[in-house]
């Protein structure tokens, strides 16, 4: 084994990285019946943490 095989990551670590560069989920999920659509639902998400240097987009400019 190799030392990166052997490198454990804990999950808070893994977490920490992604929130501070941003992750973005998309997908979409269709019920069909018999080739007929019944529900169709598209995901788009963004997820980031907020700081001062990063402001939340949900918050008016000063």
């Amino acid at each position: 084994m190799t030392v990166i095989e052997r490198r454990e990551i804990a999950l808070v670590d893994l977490l920490d990285r992604l929130l501070a560069g941003g992750v973005v989920i998309t997908g979409d999920i269709t019920l069909r019946i018999a080739d007929v659509d019944l529900v169709r639902i598209d995901l788009n998400a963004l997820i980031s943490s907020v700081n001062e240097q990063v402001p939340s987009p949900f918050e008016e400019p000063v």
